[in-house]
């Protein structure tokens, strides 16, 4: 496996310190690649994983882990710049489509993840795909996100006030 950096991040590194979910919620394993517009993390299905079952990972799943991939990103996006990682929020996707019922165990995934655009007021659109170790395409879609930019309108989301 190729070793890299992006600032201070030593790639490959481990993805959860950029993914602010608790209790086995990070899905992810791996971030490969970043770069100011883009990531490729890596997932490897487990039996253990939350959403197995006897088939494997069911393929929606892979819509997960692309917004996974978004919120990594963000993530790195923030530490870079010394600030811990924001909540942020998926509003929704545009035509997902997956070419398998379920992703087999122990196989590698890539999530790769591009910025489509992103605004001042926080929202942004990704596109994203989920590739094979042989880079044949598995899923795509376009997500649409939000990232709260203060605390104060992360409150207002909550109490559904203007910020």
């Amino acid at each position: 496996m190729t070793t890299s950096t992006y600032g201070s991040l030593s790639l490959p590194c481990p993805v959860d310190a950029f993914v602010p979910h608790e209790r086995g919620m990070c899905l992810l394993d791996t971030i490969l690649s970043v770069d100011a517009e883009r990531l490729r993390a890596q997932v490897i299905p487990d039996r253990q994983d939350l959403f197995a079952t006897p088939q494997g990972i069911p393929g929606w799943v892979g819509l997960e882990w692309m917004a996974q991939a978004v919120a990594a990103w963000a993530g790195v996006q923030e530490m870079a710049e010394g600030r811990p990682p924001l909540i942020g929020f998926l509003l929704g996707s545009r035509r997902f489509t997956c070419s398998l019922e379920f992703f087999a165990f122990d196989s590698p995934v890539w999530v790769d993840i591009s910025q489509d655009f992103r605004s001042t007021n926080g929202l942004a659109a990704f596109h994203c795909q989920l590739l094979d170790c042989h880079e044949n395409q598995l899923a795509n879609a376009t997500l649409n996100v939000y990232q709260p930019d203060t605390e104060e309108a992360l409150m207002a989301m909550q109490k559904g006030t203007d910020a």
